[in-house]
């Protein structure tokens, strides 16, 4: 990139675009919402580079940056990118063009605000991506939950202000716990916060199994996982539509892109003994979620559960500690957020016409919008792995994976599949089909903006089912280095371990 610093543009282009917006009345609703546009489509734009100059043949971080910040504490801006975290940041730029766009008429108060709220939230998101220095990386981790408790407590629905405080309070409880381990590192490993100098050091296995559960407070609840999951369904009821995608595509991703970036290579020790409690808390949340889906009567509430579920797959594929599984996790985070955003875009489309989320004020709206009915089956057959969807391509490696670790996880962890394709076609069949309900006769069908909103999703969800080859190329390299790291730094629980899950098969 001739030293062009790209990583610093793409996190700081929105948040000074957020800063423009503050100077602009609040009456000029028109040119806010087109200057934050414009923003969102030129950080978008910048990110491309990434994509087409990645060298996939090394596992190195590239596209680095690193100037001092606080010489005397040894704290550095320090950013990179690796095959693990660069298809995070393409789709946090593109997510955040969508929010915009699915909240052209929907939001109506405090325009401005909102708007300010979306850019610095996609600023935070990438700087958490691409930080390699820990104090760095938890700012932008801890700087995400200002805009986004404003976008549930000031935009959401009824009952925002409970939502937005247990959001607040569950997450900030996690971080806190992480700052400690962050702050144990730095004085064991001479006073550094350098993630990439802390991964090459070996910590005491006491010491690893402490600072292991200690950022495992912070990540499994932005997961989230089993059984600190309880904030997630309050939180996606009573955001916004942006705010619900945004929770759904990126935000919750970074609890499982913090298992990969720090607990895995920093405490492989641990955690590879840690490894059957793992597999045994995402088995429970992949089946525990999907039952509760078949409970539900609100829609953003069903695919909530469903978000509790599917996360599940992701962490028993990380914590299959194979390349399949690995592999099939990154990836199927990428596949929840394109296909779970879709589908709370899609609620928020509906919701704009009616203001009611209950199933039971549907019905028969494949007859009254047809086009909408089509996008929405091609994101719930994404959702229950249909093949050439997506969703196959990361569910059948998690499986792989899964099914080479421990025969029990993969087998129980298919049922929740089965399961997912119950509690999506049930609720299509009740929202598109049956009686058509009185209350959505004349509903006009998706308008030319909703779909270009749409189609972005539906693109990536047969590209990926198609030919995932482009995607899963980034992240080789990086996962073989990282089970390296892991089978290394493990080997002696390695074996231990084994033995458990030769028991649990």
């Amino acid at each position: 990139m001739n030293g062009f610093p790209i990583l610093s543009t793409l996190i700081f282009l929105p948040i000074a675009g957020a800063a423009l917006l503050l100077l602009i009345s609040r009456s000029q609703e028109a040119l806010i919402k087109w200057l934050t546009l414009l923003v969102s489509i030129a950080g978008f734009v910048l990110s491309i580079p990434l994509f087409t100059n990645f060298d996939k043949t090394t596992h190195l971080m590239q596209f680095k940056e690193r100037y001092e910040w606080i010489p005397s504490w040894n704290i550095t801006y320090y950013l990179g990118l690796d095959g693990i975290s660069i298809l995070f940041v393409l789709l946090s730029t593109l997510v955040t063009i969508l929010c915009i766009l699915i909240s052209w008429n929907s939001i109506k108060t405090k325009v401005k605000e909102f708007y300010i709220s979306i850019l610095v939230m996609e600023g935070a998101m990438i700087g958490v991506f691409c930080s390699l220095d820990f104090m760095l990386f938890y700012l932008f981790w801890e700087a995400m939950l200002i805009p986004m408790y404003l976008l549930i407590g000031v935009w959401g629905g009824p009952n925002r202000i409970y939502a937005a405080v247990k959001f607040f309070l569950y997450t900030l409880v996690g971080s806190v716990l992480m700052l400690v381990g962050i702050i144990v590192l730095y004085f064991y490993a001479g006073r550094t916060f350098d993630i990439l100098e802390l991964v090459t050091k070996t910590y005491p296995y006491n010491m690893q199994f402490w600072i292991f559960w200690a950022f495992f407070a912070a990540f499994a609840v932005k997961v989230p996982m089993f059984p600190v999951h309880t904030w997630l369904p309050d939180a996606h009821t009573e955001a916004p539509t942006a705010g619900s995608v945004i929770l759904a595509a990126v935000l919750i991703k970074m609890g499982a892109y913090g298992f990969l970036r720090f607990s895995l290579p920093l405490f492989p020790e641990a955690a590879v003994a840690m490894t059957p409690v793992m597999l045994t808390l995402s088995v429970i949340a992949i089946i525990y979620g999907a039952v509760i889906c078949l409970a539900q009567t609100d829609l953003k509430r069903l695919i909530a559960y469903s978000s509790v579920s599917h996360m599940g797959f992701v962490t028993l594929g990380i914590f299959a500690l194979n390349s399949q599984g690995v592999e099939g996790g990154i990836l199927q985070m990428i596949n929840h957020g394109i296909v779970t955003g879709a589908l709370f875009l899609s609620v928020g489309i509906i919701y704009d016409r009616t203001h009611s989320r209950q199933i039971a004020d549907y019905g028969g709206l494949a007859s009254v919008m047809p086009v909408y009915a089509a996008a929405f089956m091609i994101f719930t057959l994404a959702s229950i792995g249909l093949p050439a969807t997506n969703g196959f391509i990361g569910e059948f490696l998690i499986i792989l994976g899964g099914f080479t670790a421990s025969r029990w996880a993969g087998v129980l962890a298919a049922t929740g599949i089965i399961i997912g394709a119950g509690y999506m076609l049930w609720l299509y069949q009740r929202v598109f089909f049956m009686e058509t309900n009185k209350k959505v006769i004349g509903l006009q069908d998706v308008s030319a903006r909703e779909i270009i909103t749409l189609l972005p999703m539906v693109i990536l969800i047969f590209w990926i089912g198609v030919y995932p080859t482009p995607f899963l190329g980034f992240m080789h390299e990086s996962v073989r280095h990282l089970l390296e790291r892991v089978n290394t730094g493990g080997a002696h629980e390695m074996s231990v371990a084994k033995n458990i899950m030769e028991i649990m098969k």
